[in-house]
């Protein structure tokens, strides 16, 4: 059978296309410069007439092609520019941009040349313990919201229910109320017209309203005390971890009465947190709570597991290996969990973001170091730009991103290179690829924004930071295991010339105060054609659905290596469906194949928790790592969570479990199967699955958690793409 036909069965699937950008706009062009980035005015006007021939007429309308659009971005990002130097530069981002060797995060494909470019992805805000500036979040909420802004709230201030309001003389209400509430503005909000509102609430483990925020996401309960749309995240200090591993008590307090806690971070912060303790036992503090440790531990992992929600996020690793400690303090992350900033009443945190793919850079077995030198080089350009460029919807985002100017480059593709260099992700030599592939990014973007610094000047507040102390992200695991006492289980062993860096950033300073974090991609990574960010691919064959409509996602690299092998057949197309996209039952793909084309089901998650600490040591903020579990045993999911502290992990971001049931396969026959759509469902199939065997446990997800369901009628898996598209 020829293996067009059976292309041409999937494709039939589609309602849009997910194999990239059409093959005329990825394709470089012979006048483009694949490193200079300059070209002559003729080859410039080249362009414009190019790009204009990509404008189509669809029913009346007028629809910009893919050429047309990076086009325009290309020429918004370089605005900020010299006039001399505007054309060449605005060539040199495009190449960057078609070639799809780096891609901005979506606010910025929005809205850059538009008459209000709100190019940033992620804000993060303080709410203060006060009626008018909770109902003014409400409104910078909305605000931020209507240009595509995903958000971050951190509420650990608001006082907890039952505390005194003086000025009345009666209790508060507490969080909970105000946070139902910010739910309303969220799900109120059409992001610029293209996604739904999305926002992320950030509470600390130690907030006497802790326990009922837990509940925040459940299905059953006083709707009232409930946040269908709005995403949550616990806040958690080192110390409650080490209270779980030692099983003794934790404290739940009321933040108007140890008002020193929100901003205290690692030693500090225990200090001061035994000392409210030694004062509630006196009889000085007028509410709080004694409850055991590892019982509101169980109690987060079994809310998390029903529900996805709250993420586990650490507050300790996000600030003790912040650059700008010296500044403030990081209160909360942010809608998808990479972005690390800090944030006051004063400011609200922005940060900017893109990719670089990969994938795109795979040179052989190995990557092609001078052109992965060379994209970082004109990014860093480009997210510097942002900052200049961007319409800020309110007073504290314009006033904390000019005067600190962090941006986000992260990666995508990670699995896509693996597969194309022959590395099995679930392999030692991944481990290895991670680290050494996230240490030549850091290394370029840190010694880019000092050439910008030393072109441009350093941001403001440079001065007393780690850059300006000579400390580097890998120089910070140390300052870490200080902090907590006790061995952080990742090694940062330098490879390349760091001392050319370090000798640089000294002279020159720093343009950005952060300059590296692994954003999901989710949008993105569709639009290069490639596997999401840091992610696993989630299946060889899926649909993904988002506002946009269904994608087929299909696994072509796999379908190349199965037609070389003569092994790509109906048959083989059927089997794979049947298996929901996974290929380790079928003998006849060689292992070495099956191995390396591993869904994200069938990999050990504590090795993918590896992966991220490895390229964590070169991170100065953070990375969205999706946990995907594919077992129902609580102590494995204690074990996964509590890994991912050991290894110093900042943040955490949704965990995935999967359904008990499988997806009706419309197409096929099932009775040549002899199996039922129902998962097999054996505790030892479930524990194998944990350790990187085929994924079969079941999870109902009652209360409405990430499991997996069918869309539509659609014969193929599905994942539901989360809100989180404001960081790509």
């Amino acid at each position: 059978m020829p293996r067009s036909w059976s292309r041409s069965r999937l494709a039939s699937r589609r309602t849009c296309s997910t194999s990239g950008w059409p093959s005329t706009i990825s394709r470089r062009s012979p006048s483009h410069s694949s490193r200079s980035g300059t070209t002559s005015s003729a080859t410039w006007r080249s362009r414009r007439s190019f790009s204009g021939t990509f404008s189509e007429r669809l029913r009346g309308r007028t629809h910009r092609t893919p050429a047309v659009v990076l086009d325009a971005r290309g020429d918004g990002v370089a605005l900020a520019e010299d006039e001399a130097e505007r054309e060449a530069r605005a060539i040199e981002f495009y190449e960057a941009l078609s070639t799809l060797r780096f891609v901005h995060s979506t606010p910025t494909l929005f809205h850059a040349g538009t008459t209000h470019p709100q190019l940033s992805s992620c804000y993060l805000t303080t709410v203060q313990d006060d009626l008018e500036d909770i109902f003014d979040s409400y409104k910078a909420h909305a605000k931020l919201s209507k240009w595509s802004g995903g958000l971050g709230n951190d509420w650990t201030n608001v006082r907890a229910e039952g505390s005194l309001i003086e000025s009345t003389g009666v209790e508060s209400t507490g969080v909970v109320p105000f946070l139902n509430i910010s739910d309303d503005v969220t799900g109120a909000i059409n992001r610029s017209g293209k996604r739904r509102g999305a926002a992320c609430a950030y509470l600390a483990a130690w907030h006497l309203d802790f326990p009922a925020f837990l509940d925040l996401k459940r299905n059953t309960g006083d709707e009232r005390r409930r946040t269908h749309d709005m995403n949550t995240a616990a806040w958690v200090p080192d110390l409650f971890m080490k209270r779980v591993r030692a099983d003794e008590q934790w404290t739940l307090f009321s933040p108007d009465e140890v008002p020193e806690l929100h901003d205290a971070t690692g030693q500090e912060f225990e200090e001061l947190y035994e000392e409210y303790e030694r004062a509630a036992e006196n009889g000085e503090l007028r509410q709080y709570e004694r409850v055991e440790a590892a019982e509101l531990w169980r109690t987060m992992l079994t809310r998390l597991f029903e529900t996805g929600h709250p993420w586990i996020t650490f507050k300790d690793p996000c600030n003790v290996r912040s650059p700008q400690d010296h500044y403030g303090t990081i209160n909360s992350s942010n809608l998808c969990t990479e972005i690390t900033l800090n944030t006051s009443q004063e400011e609200t945190a922005v940060c900017n973001l893109g990719s670089v793919n990969l994938a795109r850079h795979v040179d052989g077995e190995g990557l092609d170091r001078e052109q992965l030198a060379d994209t970082i080089r004109t990014a860093m350009r480009m997210l510097d730009n942002v900052v200049d460029l961007n319409f800020y919807p309110t007073d504290r985002a314009e006033r904390a991103n000019t005067r600190h100017r962090p941006v986000g480059l992260g990666v995508m593709g990670f699995h896509e290179m693996l597969e194309r260099r022959n590395v099995a992700m679930a392999s030692d030599e991944a481990l290895d690829v991670a680290d050494r592939t996230m240490e030549q990014v850091a290394y370029h973007a840190i010694h880019n924004s000092s050439r910008l610094a030393k072109e441009r000047g350093t941001y403001d507040s440079y001065e007393g930071s780690k850059w300006d102390r000579g400390l580097l992200p890998q120089d910070t695991v140390e300052l870490l295991e200080a902090e907590r006492g006790e061995p952080v289980d990742v090694d940062a062993e330098e490879r390349l010339d760091w001392d050319e860096v370090r000798d640089h950033v000294a002279e020159h300073g720093m343009r950005n105060s952060n300059t590296t974090a692994v954003a999901p991609t989710a949008t993105i990574s569709t639009i290069a054609g490639t596997t999401p960010s840091i992610e696993p691919r989630y299946s060889n064959l899926y649909v993904k659905s988002n506002m946009s409509g269904d994608f087929t996602v299909v696994n072509e690299q796999l379908v190349d290596e199965l037609d070389e092998l003569g092994l790509w057949t109906d048959e083989m197309l059927d089997r794979i469906k049947f298996h929901d996209g996974a290929i380790q039952e079928i003998d006849e793909i060689p292992p070495a194949l099956r191995e390396r084309h591993r869904g994200a089901f069938e990999i050990d998650p504590r090795h993918q928790l590896e992966l991220t600490a490895r390229r964590g040591i070169w991170v100065d903020q953070s990375q969205s790592h999706n946990v995907f579990f594919p077992s129902t045993d609580g102590t494995l999911l204690d074990d996964l969570y509590q890994r991912a502290w050991e290894l110093g992990l900042k943040t955490t971001y949704y965990l995935r479990t999967l359904g008990a049931s499988q997806f009706e396969k419309s197409t096929l026959d099932m009775a040549e199967y002899g199996r039922t759509q129902r998962r097999d469902t054996a505790d030892d199939e479930s524990e194998a699955a944990a350790d990187g065997g085929r994924p079969s446990p079941p999870s109902d997800e009652a209360d409405g958690g990430d499991a997996c369901e069918p869309h539509d009628d659609s014969d193929l898996p599905s994942v539901e793409d989360p809100t989180c598209e404001a960081c790509q």
